[in-house]
């Protein structure tokens, strides 16, 4: 087993990115929610629930296993400014699936949340 196999990781409150434990975190690793400064200075804003809600919903409108762009709760909740809310898009999708609700997909394949880079769907978690 590799030494980051060992390390306990848990999932970022707000970016829904994976990380590892860190040795500056050994007194608190409990009360650590967060991957970074930036994370945690942004924490979740009420447009991040909104664009959660609308993943939710868009995907309650499709067929079971229908799969959405995260652009399309961008434009749900942004309107005309929708561009600006494409990485939030993203966000709200990693957080729902560490909650289990659903699948991130490149090319039809489930991805890793947390490394996927490029175009990626949306799908309810089966």
């Amino acid at each position: 087993m590799t030494r980051s196999a060992e390390r306990p990781s848990k999932v970022c409150a707000s970016c829904g990115r994976r990380f590892e434990w860190r040795a500056k975190w050994e007194r608190n690793w409990d009360e650590v929610r967060y991957c970074s400064d930036g994370c945690r200075r942004r924490g979740i804003r009420p447009v991040d629930e909104q664009l959660t809600r609308s993943i939710l919903d868009l995907l309650a409108d499709r067929a079971a296993g229908a799969t959405i762009c995260p652009s399309e709760a961008a434009r749900a909740v942004g309107g005309e400014d929708w561009r600006d809310l494409m990485e939030p898009a993203r966000r709200a999708a990693r957080r729902l699936v560490d909650a289990g609700e659903v699948e991130i997909t490149q090319r039809g394949s489930v991805v890793d949340p947390s490394t996927a880079k490029g175009p990626i769907r949306i799908r309810r978690a089966r």
